[in-house]
């Protein structure tokens, strides 16, 4: 079993933050925080083996905010991610910390959104940049952007970073940064281009790596085959799902086309399916995310663009509709459930071409046990529908609208108890509150009488 006994003041001292941490719920560290955190408080280079999900966020971010000169507007620390969505989500994790203290500045870059606010936003300063590397690299070389203070820089999911083809974007970024800084590296795997990256960016780099921890990882999570024929994988998939019911499931396929076609039938069946894969529009991509993580729809149709770079949280099974064609693959999609200690649920289906696969996973080590198509019995006969409906607000943060305002209004002036009321998730232009299906319309028809801020947003039902 893992050890995650060892509570942050172990290692922090400042107590406001240690009681913003003790507020957001965090109590002990996680064995990667424990074993980086007191190296990189010392200014050290690290290169730590971490996947998403085992708590690096905070392991590189208290100490950048613990080491931030707040007083000096001026960017000291750069955070480079994958892909956008990780880039929110640091950004996210270390905002809600960042309230510690006050006048902490953290600005996202990321490509999908447009060019000048962020140009606005950066003209006012900054303390911390998370984003990714094609857009960063597009303000360096718009020059509206300054990195010649740069204390710290993170590479967050590296190994994925390279294989999305950053590896020449990064050079020319570090190029702009002082020679002396702190470079924290965080990757899952240490392909040989992780290796030559850490030595021609970082100095004398302390490797932390949790490999013996990591490789239990999986006893957490039942593995499961389910032999199948191709013709019948759809009826099959259908028939796992009405006799399992999970509350939160990502089906992962191969092609983007084979996600549209999955999605699409299981919709027509009357299950609350999403989709995500590269072709969606960025709008689209994260708003089937917060559907799915608030429980507005249980299930995630998606290629391996979902096994990598998000923070699901609570994803009680994963389903391989298409086996994948590596192991490292494999072990990526799985580790979306099981996480942070909780049980998961990990089902293959598994065509005669793929048998060849499967024997190379338990030649690994990885035990599955068998299901019968045959013996899977429905617990109900019609798909049960998501707890959640989502109401979509036209005002978020630029309309300085707040999580506070919507609870206020749904709670005192519609009547709403707050334990029907949801997930409250507030972007640059829209908010979305999750409600309980049977108090949906309750809530819905009381926005649309009523304002939030002396103000009148329109509204709109999403799930």
């Amino acid at each position: 079993m893992k050890k995650q006994t060892t509570p942050f003041n172990h290692f922090i001292q400042n107590s406001a933050m240690l009681e913003t941490l003790t507020r957001l719920g965090y109590q002990n560290m996680t064995p990667i925080q424990e074993a980086s955190l007191p190296f990189i408080l010392e200014g050290r280079d690290i290169v730590a083996k971490a996947k998403t999900g085992s708590g690096k966020t905070l392991a590189f971010g208290l100490p950048l905010l613990l080491g931030l000169h707040v007083k000096q507007m001026r960017i000291q620390s750069v955070v480079l991610c994958p892909t956008r969505e990780l880039a929110e989500q640091v950004s996210s994790e270390l905002r809600k910390v960042a309230t510690f203290t006050h006048n902490i500045k953290i600005v996202t870059l990321c490509g999908g959104t447009r060019f000048v606010p962020q140009c606005i936003s950066l003209e006012h300063g900054a303390h911390i940049v998370v984003g990714t590397p094609g857009r960063i690299l597009q303000h360096l070389q718009e020059k509206t952007i300054d990195f010649s203070h740069i204390k710290t820089l993170v590479l967050d999911e590296a190994d994925r970073m390279l294989d999305m083809g950053f590896y020449e974007d990064i050079e020319k970024i570090i190029n702009k940064m002082p020679k002396e800084r702190q470079t924290l590296l965080f990757s899952a795997t240490f392909p040989k281009e992780i290796e030559q990256m850490c030595q021609e960016v970082q100095k004398e780099a302390l490797h932390v790596s949790l490999e013996e921890e990591e490789k239990h990882a999986p006893l957490a999570i039942e593995q499961s085959v389910l032999r199948v024929d191709e013709p019948e994988k759809e009826k099959a998939l259908k028939a796992l799902l009405l006799s399992t019911v999970p509350t939160s499931v990502i089906i992962f396929c191969k092609t983007k086309v084979g996600v549209a076609k999955l999605q699409a039938y299981l919709y027509d069946e009357g299950f609350d399916a999403l989709c995500l894969h590269g072709d969606l529009e960025q709008i689209a991509r994260d708003e089937n995310l917060l559907l799915f993580a608030n429980g507005s729809a249980q299930i995630l149709v998606a290629t391996d663009l979902a096994s990598r770079g998000l923070d699901i949280k609570d994803v009680e099974m994963v389903i391989n509709y298409d086996l994948p064609q590596t192991m490292e693959i494999y072990t990526h999609r799985i580790g979306r459930t099981g996480r942070m200690g909780k049980e998961g649920r990990a089902i293959s289906f598994v065509t005669q071409s793929e048998e060849g696969f499967l024997n190379e996973l338990k030649r690994e080590g990885f035990a599955f046990t068998c299901k019968e198509l045959g013996t899977l019995s429905p617990l109900h006969v019609n798909p049960k529908r998501a707890s959640f409906i989502t109401l979509c607000i036209d005002g978020g943060k630029k309309q300085k609208v707040r999580a506070g305002d919507i609870l206020g209004v749904l709670t005192k002036d519609i009547g709403l108890d707050g334990s029907l009321i949801g997930k409250i998730d507030i972007l640059e232009k829209y908010a979305y509150v999750a409600i309980t299906r049977e108090h949906a319309d309750k809530a819905f028809d009381g926005l649309c009488a009523t304002t939030i801020k002396n103000r009148r947003f329109k509204i709109w039902k999403l799930g």
